[in-house]
């Protein structure tokens, strides 16, 4: 019995079968427009087997949103999966032969990195829950793993 396709693409994925850490093209929109919509699924850990902790997700999220913008005026957002294995990121058309670069480029600005963006309860509504140490822990292996990042199945 075949199962039923679902309307949000990453539940059609079978989480077993893949193998992080990866980056792969989770969606592509054209508008009415013409421009298209690339978003892709960025992910730092095996599902179901390793999470991020909160304070590093949440500052990877900030670090990211500022930093990739140094580097490409074709972010549109940078957004944790609940899930906390990875995140997602909607670009305008960037295509993964430029995003790869652009994605390695700005983890080795957070590695490089002496505060998290914004980190504070003016700017973000959680300031508190905030970790450098943990973001760049993570973004770590992630790097170093770049050679593996376009090969999602195990």
């Amino acid at each position: 019995m075949e199962k039923q396709k679902m309307n949000t693409e990453s539940f059609n994925l079978d989480h077993r079968l893949v193998a992080a850490p990866y980056v792969r093209v989770a969606d592509r929109k054209e508008l009415p427009g013409g421009d298209v919509l690339v978003k892709y699924d960025v992910r730092f850990c095996q599902p179901n087997q390793e999470h991020l902790e909160m304070p590093a997700v949440h500052s990877i999220e900030h670090l990211t949103a500022e930093l990739m913008r140094n580097h490409t005026d074709r972010l549109i957002d940078f957004s944790p999966m609940g899930c906390q294995t990875g995140f997602y990121c909607l670009t305008l058309g960037l295509e993964t032969a430029d995003f790869l670069p652009i994605l390695a480029a700005t983890c080795e600005d957070i590695l490089a990195a002496t505060e998290v963006p914004a980190a504070n309860e003016v700017q973000c509504g959680w300031g508190a829950n905030h970790s450098l140490e943990a973001a760049q822990a993570a973004v770590r292996p992630f790097l170093a793993a770049r050679d593996q990042w376009e090969q999602v199945m195990a």
